[in-house]
């Protein structure tokens, strides 16, 4: 990777009346799929591009993804992607835009490490410009003059991107929080943001996940004491829940299971990559002989091991959510096993979560999961964090993002009682755009933004209709109508048969089906009285009739998919 060198002397000062527009293509009024455009002299600058997960109603999906049309319309005034962290929800999604898109990359080491793993499994390593930075360093691209700022974050590597243009400094915070005793020693730059602010800060996108709550996040390094008074007084197997990515609880885990002498044993492909590319890049710091093999495991008595997964979602696919259903091959739940999610449900994912420590206690373990327990803590600003970066910069024009709207509401308010006039706060929604200078913001429009569905192989290709059709069916299920007619005559010369679907179990429903075909077969009847042959009519009159009659009968409406076939 080309190593980008510091740029002195960079006149930031040269006015011109350009506009400076910011459009949010993901992040905003919900939780992931982060991705920012600046737009300034017709060119094009990314920041982030992240990826969600499914929500209850996404029936089948594997991921979430941002639209960008915008940008594959736009392609030849982007400039180029500058990625605040390594999170899925910051970068997951570029391997996708890159294979329509190539463009070059700018981030620090560990983020494009993780980064590198993703393009690997998505055979785009060879193809794609990777360019390293540091924090502290800026250059130019195009018309921007892109600045990365330390930040602290549950990630090693994390920054903050400032964005120096002719017309005013864009601020983003990306995700982050203020730690003063941080794992790593590496604290937010806020003499740095100070600076910025009193140099004249046009607007500011700040992290909103937190805004709701007061007071301030509690800081990582607690966990650590946390862990080992679990560690202590457990004699049993310990078996850690946590986010692969969070590489500063990764490393408290490793610490305090060195410290009790106990041996890891990793499961789940996310966290053995992250290991893997962790240590590589020194992010990581592994004693030697700590980690064994999950085949080595009946060497050790239950005492010195340590399991550590992914799962702390309640992912039904994830290592933790099948060893507590019995469908891990090599791993199971044993009676006295203490396991500690590490990690607070992501919004939406309470009810998969609920369910898996269900599970584990049902099969006799201990289970840490209370916040109460301080073996988590959020890698984001609480509210008087929020105001202090609020006063450091002191923004023209402020705008939420990274959240839900009521996180991004709150923040607006806070905003507000910050100093920030009510109309220089844009509370704004996902393809908005908002144009700015100097004198007037205001949104001017929007381009096309909302989510592209990840099903096994296919992009894009299930939308909101066969979601519809995927709830209908597991709501109330099919019912299949198969009628053969003659050619000529048009006449049913065979069935109606009825095939039911997830609707009613055939056996105990003869009365009810047969009642049905009794039905088909006067709609049928009726249409050959009035000489009616096309097959969409036929199709429509079935559907019609036994819809009305299912729904009398059951007060369930089944998808009806009657098939037609001619002799």
């Amino acid at each position: 990777m080309k190593k980008v060198l510091k740029i002195k002397g960079v006149n930031l000062l040269a006015k011109n009346q350009s506009k400076i527009k910011i459009i949010p293509l993901g992040g905003l009024r919900e939780i992931g799929k982060n991705l920012t455009l600046v737009e300034y002299k017709n060119e094009i600058l990314i920041i982030d591009c992240g990826l969600s997960f499914p929500d209850d109603e996404m029936l089948g999906i594997d991921i979430v993804l941002p639209d960008t049309t915008y940008l594959e319309k736009n392609k030849d005034r982007i400039k180029g992607v500058v990625l605040t962290h390594g999170h899925e929800d910051h970068i997951g999604a570029l391997p996708y835009l890159l294979k329509k898109i190539n463009l070059p990359i700018y981030g620090t080491r560990l983020t494009l490490g993780l980064l590198e793993a993703k393009l690997k499994e998505h055979k785009l390593e060879q193809k794609v410009h990777l360019q390293r930075v540091k924090a502290g360093d800026m250059f130019q691209l195009g018309a921007f003059n892109v600045e990365f700022i330390r930040s602290s974050h549950s990630i090693p590597d994390a920054c903050a991107i400032a964005v120096h243009t002719s017309e005013g400094i864009i601020l983003h915070t990306g995700d982050f929080r203020i730690d003063y005793s941080t794992v790593d020693g590496e604290m937010i730059d806020l003499h740095r943001l100070g600076e910025l602010g009193k140099q004249g800060v046009l607007v500011m996108l700040a992290d909103s996940t937190n805004a709701e709550r007061p007071g301030t996040t509690m800081s990582e390094s607690k966990i650590g004491v946390a862990l080992e008074n679990a560690f202590m007084n457990t004699k049993s197997r310990i078996i850690v829940a946590t986010f692969a990515s969070h590489i500063h609880r990764l490393q408290q885990i490793i610490n305090t299971a060195e410290k009790f002498n106990r041996k890891i044993v990793i499961s789940g492909r996310s966290m053995i990559n992250v290991f893997e590319v962790g240590a590589e890049l020194g992010a990581l710091h592994v004693p030697k002989d700590i980690l064994i093999d999950i085949r080595e495991m009946d060497d050790y008595q239950d005492d010195q091991l340590l399991l550590l997964t992914t799962g702390s979602q309640g992912e039904p696919m994830a290592a933790l959510s099948r060893m507590a259903s019995n469908d891990h091959r090599k791993l199971d739940i044993q009676k006295g096993d203490l396991v500690i999610f590490s990690a607070s449900p992501i919004p939406g994912n309470e009810k998969m979560v609920s369910r898996v420590i269900n599970q584990l206690f049902e099969k006799g373990a201990d289970v840490i999961y209370d916040p109460m327990a301080e073996v988590h803590t959020s890698g984001h600003a609480c509210q008087e964090e929020l105001k202090l970066i609020h006063r450091l910069v002191n923004p023209k024009y402020f705008i939420p993002v990274h959240g839900e709207y009521r996180h991004l509401k709150q923040h607006a308010n806070l905003a507000a009682r910050m100093g920030v006039p009510e109309e220089n706060i844009f509370t704004m929604e996902n393809g908005q755009v908002l144009e700015m200078n100097q004198k007037q913001a205001k949104i001017t429009g929007k381009v096309q933004a909302g989510p592209v569905l990840v099903d096994g192989l296919g992009v894009g290709d299930v939308g909101s209709i066969v979601l519809r059709d995927r709830k209908h069916l597991a709501e109330d299920g099919l019912m299949v109508v198969v009628v053969t007619l003659d050619k000529k005559e048009a006449k049913v010369v065979a069935g109606p048969d009825i095939i039911s679907r997830g609707f009613v179990y055939v056996r105990e429903s003869e009365d009810l089906l047969g009642e049905a075909r009794a039905e088909v077969q006067k709609s049928l009847e009726q249409c050959e009285q009035k000489g009616i042959r096309e097959w969409s009519q036929l199709k429509n009159a079935i559907r019609d009739s036994l819809k009305d009659f299912l729904y009398q009968k059951t007060q369930r409406r089944p998808m009806i998919l009657p098939i037609i076939m001619e002799v």
